[in-house]
């Protein structure tokens, strides 16, 4: 594949470019997605495929691009006469844009010609565009829902489907789907990443040679491209030559009983949800026997098939690891294998003797660990009495926490919570948080247009156009509609937040034990916000001031790690917390205007820190009120004495205050009060 990176420089590469070269033999397969860290090539790799491609006979002037020896016969260019002579071009590979609306995706009929002509004027989008070819989808985790599950629906389904008003068009759209993502910016709902048919990990290699090949190899690409590309021709079009060698051979391959029963007991073991999984692992490895030039699956296929069809499908929430455990992997099929087991190599196997793993030079439980030491095998372990111990200084003497400080503690079990949303009628990207005007959602009115018409209002247009009727000479049954008469339709769902939280980690809030409390609680809540699809930061203050722990972003997987290894200690300057989160605020307001905040602050009250504490803080909190920033205080106050400083706090943000047994959603202590209600006491 020709590209300016050496596969080799990047971990992972091999699996990559195998999972492109299986879904351009088998596109069934059902794509891939791509996960990895910046500059790891993801997309040079994906855009390198489009070159390997074979080449495809399309309709000549067909904007669907039809098969001339079998035509799409719902194509709204044709119907195409069968015979054809058709055009011979390259695959196409069409990138999706992050920022792409769903006209531009599925494609658009033309409203007003539909009302007035009959006439289904359709523009087609991308997945048209695509069609029988390569669609790339950057930063597909950053992608609207909708638009995700509009362009999987296409893909499981090979052809795209445009309803507006009673008026509809199908055209086939079969396609290579490929998407690559950053996990630090946010995570696919489980529900998405199952429709992906294998996934790959990836990462820059950590060797230096390998990285001064990378640089290498790109400087001489930059230098001369067409050199470059010309010193890799030849294996390209060895490449191309076996992918179509695959096709051919594909129908020909044999998925014996054997090895569908070592996929479907390896879906079992691992717990995968629904049948998806097993679909696509018979598809994959019936595609990787073709790749190979056999006709028969065998249990290696199947073997390299769970690696990349199963990862992805083992994430249950946001803070699941996504992997496989390989030593069960191979106990399963080594359990449904048809061979025969290898015999027991007993106690003179090749694993017992002085170099076994169990001799003095193993790694047994007496062995004197002659091997070389893993990295990392010294580090503590959770549970080893080192994990807990402190950690030993230069001297070699243990080193204590600072003055008022301690070490961190783990978070107590999730919990649901209770609903907590911004008051008022946003116009934010779409989730599941607070109401908002969107692109979908239950109609509510109707309004002139601006700009392209996407959602018809049909009763508001021809209640418009009515009373021009005789004016516009109308004689047949047909109603005289112009531009001016269509209406757009109003529509009412649910946005997506900022959720800033604001956490006290002094050491009034390791007292009693509390902070594993807290600490489950904002875990809940951050476990609430993904499921909603807002975006998170999270702001700490302790001892002399506070810290932007996590600026805010869409990966909430980062914020429960920040928040797992947070300390506590030290004085309370509730001030600077919530300043430093009044900056964050005014930051992300430039960036992101349309999305509103809700300012989440975990906390008991006290002010201990700075000059004149307690009043310095009841500024800070004022100014989130004078701005009108939804806010909840999380009260976590706790013994049989309480002083109610959170309540006060809250009046003072001008938001609500609630207990930890309050933020439950099963709990009986009482409802949450709704953030709107206080606002409005407040203004």
């Amino acid at each position: 594949m020709t590209t300016p990176f050496p596969f080799t420089a990047v971990v992972g590469q091999d699996d990559l470019r195998l999972a492109l070269l299986l879904n351009a033999v088998s596109p069934a397969v059902g794509g891939v997605l791509v996960r990895g860290e910046k500059g790891t090539a993801k997309s040079t790799a994906v855009r390198a495929l489009s070159a390997l491609m074979p080449q495809v006979d399309v309709v000549p002037g067909c904007r669907f691009s039809c098969d001339p020896a079998s035509p799409d016969p719902a194509c709204p260019d044709g119907p195409h006469a069968p015979g054809t002579a058709g055009l011979h071009r390259p695959a196409r590979m069409v990138e999706l844009p992050v920022g792409a609306s769903e006209d531009r995706l599925v494609g658009a009929l033309d409203i007003e010609r539909a009302l007035s002509e009959g006439v289904k004027a359709f523009e087609p989008g991308l997945l048209a565009d695509a069609h029988r070819g390569i669609l790339y989808v950057d930063e597909v985790n950053l992608l609207h829902d909708h638009l995700v599950d509009l362009l999987l629906d296409a893909a499981a389904m090979g052809a795209s489907y445009v309803e507006r008003e009673g008026v509809s068009v199908r055209h086939a759209a079969r396609f290579l789907l490929v998407g690559t993502m950053n996990p630090e910016e946010g995570e696919l709902r489980p529900q998405l990443l199952d429709r992906f048919g294998l996934t790959v990990e990836v990462a820059a290699s950590r060797e230096p040679d390998q990285r001064v090949e990378v640089v290498r190899r790109r400087l001489a690409y930059d230098d001369d491209p067409a050199a470059f590309a010309a010193r890799w021709a030849d294996e390209e079009a060895d490449v191309r030559a076996r992918i179509v060698a695959a096709r051919e051979l594909l129908p020909s391959v044999r998925l014996g009983d054997g090895a569908l029963r070592q996929i479907a007991a390896t879906c079992a073991a691992f717990e995968v949800d629904g049948m998806r999984a097993d679909i696509v692992m018979a598809r994959t490895a019936t595609a990787l026997a073709a790749w190979a030039g056999r006709t028969d699956v065998l249990a290696e296929d199947v073997r390299q098939a769970a690696l990349l069809a199963l990862p992805h499908r083992r994430r249950r929430n946001p803070f699941d690891a996504p992997g496989l455990d390989e030593d069960k992997l191979d106990e399963t099929l080594e359990e449904f294998s048809d061979d025969d087991p290898d015999p027991d190599p007993g106690p003179d196997g090749p694993d017992s003797g002085p170099h076994g793993p169990d001799g003095p030079d193993g790694g047994g439980p007496d062995g004197g660990g002659g091997g070389r030491p893993e990295p990392g095998d010294d580090a503590p372990r959770p549970g080893d009495d080192a994990a807990d111990s402190p950690a030993a200084g230069e001297d070699g003497r243990p080193q204590r926490p600072g003055a008022g400080e301690q070490s961190a503690v783990g978070a107590g079990e999730p919990f649901r919570t209770k609903v907590l949303s911004v008051p008022g009628l946003g116009e934010g990207a779409a989730g599941r948080r607070s109401r908002a005007r969107t692109e979908h959602g239950r109609t509510t009115g109707a309004r002139r247009p601006r700009g392209t018409l996407t959602k018809l209002h049909l009763a508001a247009t021809v209640q418009a156009a009515a009373p021009h009727q005789r004016s516009r000479g109308r004689s047949g049954p047909g109603l005289v509609v112009r531009r001016d008469d269509l209406r757009q339709a109003t529509r009412e769902g649910r946005e997506g937040n900022l959720v800033l939280f604001v956490v006290d980690a002094s050491g009034s809030m390791a007292a009693r034990k509390r902070m594993g409390a807290v600490k489950g609680a904002v875990l809940s809540l951050l476990l609430d916000a993904y499921q909603r699809r807002d975006k998170v930061g999270l702001v700490t203050f302790r001892g002399s001031g506070a810290d932007v722990a996590l600026p805010p972003t869409s990966s909430v997987d980062a914020a429960a790690a920040r928040l797992e290894t947070l300390p506590t200690g030290g004085r309370t300057p509730l001030a600077a917390g919530l300043l430093r989160a009044h900056d964050v605020l005014r930051v992300e307001r430039l960036r992101d205007p349309a999305r509103r905040p809700l300012v989440v602050v975990v906390t008991d009250g006290r002010a201990t820190g700075g000059p004149e504490p307690v009043a310095l803080a009841g500024r800070a909190a004022r100014l989130f009120a004078a701005e009108g920033v939804a806010s909840v205080v999380v009260d976590c106050e706790s013994g049989p004495v309480r002083l109610g400083l959170a309540g006060r706090l809250a009046g003072e943000l001008g938001g609500t205050a609630v207990t930890l047994d309050e933020l439950r959603a099963d709990s009986i202590a009482g409802l949450v009060r709704d953030v709107q209600g206080t606002s409005r006491r407040a203004a």
